[in-house]
């Protein structure tokens, strides 16, 4: 297998999905496993789409654990930087659906937030041979919440600053992972000056920045190559150099949206790969690797699970042939 091109750190867990649609979770009767984690979706979506890639995060010795260490090697993901933990328990998530499909998270059961094996991700252990090989680190924030994995991320970014990678950072903002969610604007705004790329849903685009345009914070934030702001069934507004757009969502019928973002995510990253920052050199170009990103998003609702419904090339290829935007 070759180098992984690109390294996605952070979470994979199991989030159980509620079987009865539009009840809370003292109702629910019974629950689906789907393995996710958007650091992990991203580096599944992206072995789909024909790049190498790698994982970066820790998960327990038990049974969920080993289950989602064999899903990466299955798909094709490189596992190199995967770590075990003796005693804490790999993460599940209680997911809760209204009636249209979206989804609520609703907490992790009997255990805090802070006793799973993603929140013990060591940074000694991270292999820097990987970051030396690779073009582009992919995180999340949801492991700054944590002492020791907020070690782990910052080493990585160092790691990735040493042997100039470029870093997508998408904000993933879950304050149900916090003990404190009030210290998390700061801290994640620290990260801000670290990245070449942000990803950011509509809502945290707001909550961190009062604003949705993607425009505006990629001026306010300077240092960055550029801005994505998704919303959903609304779309995508960008600003990626000097090029600034919107481009609305393909209309298909949505079975889950759970890793949507997530795979949106991973096809621009492929563009990225592709092209390089020459790519948002001119109009068209750059909406077209906004429109490729779209398609496989929108692809991945159409199936339920983040993983398992995600596209290859010739399925985003044809899917943009018979779809306009």
């Amino acid at each position: 297998m070759s180098n992984p091109r690109v390294l996605c750190l952070g979470e994979i867990l199991f989030d159980l999905l509620a079987d009865q649609l539009g009840r809370q979770l003292s109702d629910v009767e019974s629950w689906t496993p789907y393995p996710g984690g958007a650091p992990a979706n991203v580096a599944c979506a992206l072995v789909k789409l024909g790049v190498p890639a790698g994982f970066v995060g820790c998960v327990g010795e038990d049974e969920p654990g080993d289950a989602l260490v064999k899903l990466l090697r299955d798909v094709g993901v490189d596992i190199t930087g995967v770590q075990r933990h003796q005693t804490a328990p790999t993460r599940q998530v209680y997911v809760v659906r209204s009636l249209s499909g979206d989804r609520t998270f609703a907490g992790f059961g009997e255990y805090d937030t802070g006793e799973f094996a993603d929140t013990k991700l060591n940074a000694k252990e991270l292999p820097s041979s990987l970051f030396e090989a690779a073009d582009i680190l992919v995180l999340g924030t949801l492991e700054l919440a944590y002492p020791e994995s907020a070690k782990a991320i910052y080493h990585a970014l160092d790691l990735a600053e040493k042997y100039d990678m470029k870093i997508v950072l998408d904000v993933n903002w879950r304050p149900v992972f916090w003990h404190n969610p009030e210290v998390a604007p700061d801290i994640i705004r620290q990260i801000f000056k670290k990245v070449d790329f942000v990803k950011l849903a509509k809502e945290e685009a707001e909550w961190l920045f009062d604003t949705s345009d993607a425009g505006a914070i990629n001026y306010r934030l300077d240092s960055v190559d550029g801005v994505l702001v998704t919303d959903g069934e609304n779309g995508c507004a960008y600003c990626l150099n000097e090029q600034e757009g919107k481009l609305p969502a393909f209309s298909v019928p949505v079975v889950d949206t759970t890793g949507a973002g997530d795979s949106f995510l991973a096809g621009f990253i492929y563009q990225l790969l592709t092209h390089g920052n020459q790519g948002f050199k001119d109009k068209e170009t750059t909406r077209d690797i906004i429109k490729y990103a779209s398609a496989v998003g929108a692809l991945t609702t159409l199936k339920p699970g983040a993983i398992a419904s995600q596209p290859t090339p010739s399925e985003v290829e044809a899917f943009l042939a018979s779809h306009q935007l």
